[in-house]
C-alpha cells in the first residue's frame, strides 16, 4: 500500500473512489499544468471556481434546492484529499474557503433568501466567498475583535477592518464577524456582507512566505451600511457560529494537509530510487530507507486520527478534540515531512522551481493558519483535563 491509496479504507464505496479519481485527474491535468504561471502571477484565475462549481465539487454535501448534491461528508474528505494533486497549496486553500469555510455557516443558519442570494452562486462558482474574522492586531483571539456593527433602523453601519484573508482581494462577498454588543465573546454577531458595498475597499494585496497563487487581502470598512437581513443567526451570538464552524475549516486543513505530505513522500521516494550517490539509488541508503519508513508510519497514524475526526464530525457528534488533535499532529507531520524531504532532494530541493521547496514553504502555514498548534494544544488540555 502506498504513501497515498484508498482502496483499504472502509470509508469509501466505489461512488467516493470514483468522486475522488474525477477531483485528482482535474487537478492534474488541468490544474497543474499552470502551476508555475500562477504562482508567478499571485494568483489563480476565477474560471477554476467556476469549472469546480459545473463539475459539481464546491457543493457536495449542501442541499438540492440550492444546487447541492446533499451528499455523505465523506465525499467532502474525497475532495479535501484530492485538491493536493493540483500541486498549488494556495489554490488548494482558496477552493476550500469557498466551499468548507466561508459558505457552512450559511447553510446552517442562514434564511431561504440568504441561501439562495449567496449559497447557490457560491456552489456553482459564479462568486467567490471569503471567510473575514481575523484582524491586526488581535490574531487567534476571536472575542477581541474591533470591527463594530451599530444598528441603524433596517440597517448595520460596519466600520473596522480584517486582515490575512484568503480571497480577499476578489471576494463578491464575506462571511463577516463584527462586534454588535459587549466587549467580549458574547457581542459578536455574524453578516453576509457583498463587497460591492459603499465604504468597503481592500487596503492592500499582502505578499506571503508561500501559497503564492492566492490572494490574501487586508480589508477596510468605512461606515458600510448594509441590510439587517444580512445577519446570519441571531445577534450576538456569532461567537458561538464561528466556534463551530472553525470544527470544519480545521478537519479539512487536516485532511489536506496530510494528503499534501502523502504525495510529497510519494514523489520523493520516487526520486530517491532514481538519484544514486556513491554507486547505489538514495533509498538503499539505510538512513533514508529509515525516514521513509518513520514518516510513512506516522503518515498512517496521522491519517488515521482524520477518519477518526472526520465520522464523529459526520455523525453530529461533539469532535472538538479529536479535530484539535487531528489538526495539530497533522500540521506538524506535515511541516516535518516537507523538511525531510527537500533534505533528502538536496541541492535539487534548494532551488526555487522546484515542487519541493514550494511545498515547504507552502506547508509553514498549516500550523497558524485556522488556529495556531498553541491554540490546539490549549484546546486539546482543556478537554483532557489539565
Amino acid at each position: 500500500m502506498g504513501f497515498y491509496e484508498f482502496e483499504h479504507y472502509p470509508q469509501f464505496t466505489h461512488e467516493h473512489q470514483m468522486f475522488r479519481k474525477t477531483v485528482k485527474d482535474f487537478c492534474e491535468k488541468e490544474l497543474s499544468p499552470h502551476v508555475e504561471a500562477w504562482e508567478r502571477d499571485r494568483l489563480f484565475p476565477r474560471w477554476v471556481f467556476k469549472k469546480m462549481g459545473e463539475l459539481g465539487f464546491l457543493g457536495t454535501k449542501y442541499p438540492e434546492d440550492i444546487g447541492g448534491a446533499a451528499l455523505d461528508y465523506w465525499y467532502t474528505v474525497a475532495f479535501a484529499e484530492s485538491l493536493p494533486f493540483c500541486r498549488m497549496a494556495g489554490l488548494t486553500m482558496g477552493v476550500l474557503v469557498q466551499s468548507e469555510m466561508a459558505t457552512p455557516v450559511i447553510d446552517a443558519i442562514g434564511t431561504g433568501e440568504l441561501r439562495k442570494e449567496f449559497l447557490a452562486p457560491a456552489i456553482a462558482g459564479d462568486m467567490i466567498a471569503a471567510l473575514a474574522i481575523t484582524e491586526p492586531d488581535v490574531g487567534s483571539d476571536v472575542a477581541n475583535l474591533r470591527t463594530v456593527g451599530r444598528r441603524d433602523g433596517d440597517d448595520y453601519i460596519i466600520s473596522g477592518a480584517k486582515t490575512y484573508i484568503t480571497n480577499g482581494t476578489r471576494a463578491d462577498f464575506l462571511t463577516l464577524a463584527v462586534r454588535t454588543g459587549d466587549p467580549g465573546f458574547g457581542g459578536i454577531s455574524l453578516f453576509v456582507f457583498p463587497t460591492n458595498t459603499k465604504g468597503y475597499s481592500v487596503s492592500r494585496k499582502l505578499e506571503k512566505l508561500g501559497n503564492h497563487c492566492s490572494d490574501t487581502a487586508e480589508l477596510h470598512f468605512d461606515e458600510c451600511r448594509i441590510p439587517a437581513r444580512y445577519m446570519l443567526g441571531e445577534e450576538n451570538l456569532g461567537f458561538i457560529y464561528i466556534m463551530k464552524n472553525f470544527q470544519g475549516e480545521r478537519l479539512v486543513g487536516a485532511l489536506s494537509a496530510i494528503a499534501g505530505a502523502a504525495r510529497v513522500l510519494g514523489e520523493t521516494l520516487r526520486y530517491a530510487q532514481t538519484r544514486k550517490a556513491f554507486g547505489k539509488p538514495l533509498s538503499r541508503f539505510q538512513t533514508v530507507s529509515h525516514q521513509f519508513a518513520q514518516l510513512g508510519a506516522e503518515l498512517e497514524a496521522a491519517r488515521a486520527l482524520n477518519y477518526r475526526a472526520a465520522d464523529l464530525y459526520d455523525r453530529g457528534l461533539d469532535a472538538v478534540r479529536e479535530i484539535s488533535m487531528a489538526k495539530l499532529v497533522g500540521g506538524e507531520l506535515a511541516c516535518r515531512i516537507a523538511d525531510r524531504c527537500l533534505q533528502i532532494y538536496g541541492g535539487l530541493g534548494y532551488m526555487a522551481e522546484a515542487d519541493i521547496s514550494r511545498m515547504w514553504r507552502d506547508t509553514r502555514l498549516i500550523t497558524i493558519g485556522g488556529g495556531t498548534s498553541e491554540i490546539m494544544r490549549e484546546i486539546i488540555s482543556k478537554y483532557t483535563g489539565i
